[in-house]
């Protein structure tokens, strides 16, 4: 892998991350066309992905350093300085519990299926192909049957759980987890821009442990011409996934997300062609 590879698959981690069109699926498109991914040890292409997703990672946290900080500060003066019940505390105590629900089912799920999102079959491009076309469908049915009402402060604690429960079908490539969560906001009558606020607040737990569990496990083969194009490849993630995170609650405020559906689609239907005319392998 050289620089030049780093920069471009930072960018698309980057601008992929937050939109919902499945940056694992455009990372493992890129990685296969660029001859990067290895058959014979494909968890070095996930442990990539999963620590330049690190650098998304710290987007987030800058993006909504001061949310984060009143939910922290909030959090521990309702539940260990001063103990209250949970209806009495305060929305950003109860947004932090609400983090924590709705990260379980993407923990739980994810060790449970650990193997399994390691192999081979994360990197199938017909597996990618199809979750891209099948979640856009729901995705467009979501944007249909929505009432588009609640705000932040009407998210409940069940809501939570029920879009926690969206990302975890995230771990299918392809899918996208702030198409997942977006779409599990969307189902439950969430706003669109607050379904993608609230789906990039309670992705911060995930991908943080992901991010950090892969690092560990990838340091016996990260030598340092790896290691220097990890950094880049994360750098440039965080700053486009900045870019990407502004841009996307700003276009949601006014517009649907049938233009991400669209893509989806057609970006599915590319790969399943580039398939079957053997540009690329599975």
């Amino acid at each position: 892998m050289s620089i030049i590879d780093a920069i471009v698959l930072g960018l698309i981690q980057g601008l992929t991350e937050f939109l919902p069109i499945s940056s694992t699926g455009h990372l493992t498109v890129a990685g296969k066309l660029m001859g990067l991914i290895s058959e014979e040890h494909p968890e070095q292409w996930t442990a990539f992905i999963a620590i330049i997703q690190l650098g998304t990672m710290i987007s987030i946290l800058v993006y909504f350093w001061k949310d984060l900080w009143n939910i922290f500060i909030e959090f521990i003066q309702n539940n260990f300085q001063k103990r209250i019940k949970y209806s009495e505390q305060t929305f950003n105590s109860k947004l932090g519990w609400m983090i924590i629900a709705g990260t379980i089912p993407i923990v739980f799920i994810g060790l449970l299926f650990k193997d399994s999102i390691e192999s081979a079959l994360t990197k199938n491009l017909y597996v990618i192909s199809i979750s891209l076309i099948a979640l856009a469908i729901i995705l467009a049915i979501a944007e249909k049957t929505a009432r588009f009402k609640k705000e932040m402060k009407d998210i409940t604690l069940f809501d939570s759980i029920m879009i926690g429960i969206a990302q975890a079908v995230a771990l299918i490539p392809g899918s996208s987890r702030s198409g997942t969560t977006i779409t599990g906001g969307l189902f439950l009558g969430l706003k669109r821009d607050v379904a993608a606020r609230f789906s990039f607040l309670l992705s911060i737990p995930a991908v943080l442990a992901s991010g950090l569990l892969q690092l560990k496990e990838s340091l016996a083969f990260i030598n340092f011409d790896i290691a220097i194009n990890l950094v880049i490849a994360t750098l440039i993630s965080g700053i486009s996934g900045y870019l990407a995170i502004d841009f996307l609650l700003k276009f949601l405020k006014k517009n649907t997300t049938f233009s991400f559906i669209f893509y989806r689609i057609a970006l599915g239907i590319l790969i399943l062609i580039l398939l079957y005319s053997n540009v690329i392998k599975p």
